[in-house]
């Protein structure tokens, strides 16, 4: 499985890769080898204190005792810089062929294809495109094919790739607005739904569509005042969504706690409440929700799926939270 993470600089890439890794922690906090996740991660072209300063975060968060870093700082010669993904890569594939499960980042690959220019170059190899070589996208396309999952008769094993690209004010992020980069209408999934458990296919089926409508009505909007009052409905919701999915950094969020948060927000429970406030109701919330329905969470978590029972107690917990929540 490979899922690219594009974007211009400062636009959070790395930062989504980062929170991805940490993430992993309760899934290597046990004893089953079967369910842990190691994690590999490339840093092509960075300086050196970026790379200093990741692990030192991967360090802080617990996460090295399940992380390698595999670094080819920008004071590293070409050759490098182009060879360090295919080692983090046979790295990462080493756990897929003895049954385990691994996650690689390519941070990023834009630069280990200028590293491959700059040798192709020196080559003397004809040039393409912006002095690229022709075989360009095969470099990337071999390195990217090496994800894969094994079946029974080979042990079972995956390993996952989240290649990051830069772009260069390129149209794809122009449109984005939020931190990390992460654009919804934009966002292309082969996986889709089919990677969520039902209990959040459930509550957010119709998420994206929505946030979809919501960012081409609230485009239009800015050049009138006369809403109807669907019009007005829709972008009042939208922007309590779009407040509501904000994440802070290195703050990883289990699903069970998702499902009743989206829950309450696509299900217009929060249409009254004042934007500024969906943040401290998030997080008075979730505290609320710990103490109070951990067997509810427990629920959730096991069955992965929402019944009409739970959903109605879902529903009647965030509806008594409001009635307290200032």
């Amino acid at each position: 499985f490979c899922e690219l993470i594009i974007g211009d600089r400062q636009t959070g890439k790395t930062a989504v890769a980062l929170d991805t890794i940490l993430n992993q922690k309760a899934l290597n906090s046990g004893n089953d080898e079967s369910k842990k996740l190691y994690c590999v991660y490339v840093a092509v072209g960075q300086k050196r204190s970026t790379v200093a300063q990741l692990v030192k975060t991967l360090e802080e968060n617990d996460a090295l005792k399940y992380s390698i870093v595999v670094a080819a700082t920008a004071s590293e010669a070409a050759p490098l810089q182009y060879i360090a993904p295919f080692s983090g890569c046979a790295m990462g594939e080493w756990f897929r062929d003895n049954g385990r499960h691994a996650l690689i980042v390519y941070d990023d690959l834009s630069k280990q294809a200028v590293a491959y220019r700059q040798m192709s170059l020196l080559l003397r190899r004809p040039p393409g495109r912006e002095a690229y070589p022709g075989d360009v996208f095969y470099l990337h396309s071999r390195l990217l094919e090496r994800a894969a999952k094994m079946n029974e008769k080979h042990g079972s094993g995956s390993l996952t790739a989240l290649p990051i690209i830069e772009t260069q004010g390129g149209d794809v992020s122009a449109y984005i607005r939020i931190r990390p980069a992460i654009n919804v209408g934009l966002s292309v999934s082969r996986v889709g739904s089919s990677a969520q458990i039902k209990a959040m296919k459930q509550v957010s089926g119709s998420l994206k569509l929505f946030l979809a409508q919501y960012r081409e009505v609230a485009a239009f909007a800015q050049f009138g005042s006369d809403l109807d009052t669907s019009t007005k409905l829709t972008l009042s919701r939208g922007e309590r969504l779009t407040e509501l999915l904000k994440q802070g950094q290195y703050s990883p969020m289990p699903v069970e706690e998702q499902v009743p948060l989206i829950y309450a927000g696509v299900n217009g429970l929060l249409d009254k409440l004042p934007v500024e406030k969906i943040g401290a109701f998030e997080q008075a919330f979730l505290i609320h929700f710990r103490q109070n329905f951990s067997q509810l969470l427990a629920t959730i978590k096991k069955e992965a799926s929402l019944s009409k029972e739970t959903e109605e107690k879902i529903r009647t917990a965030i509806q008594e939270f409001l009635k307290t929540f200032v």
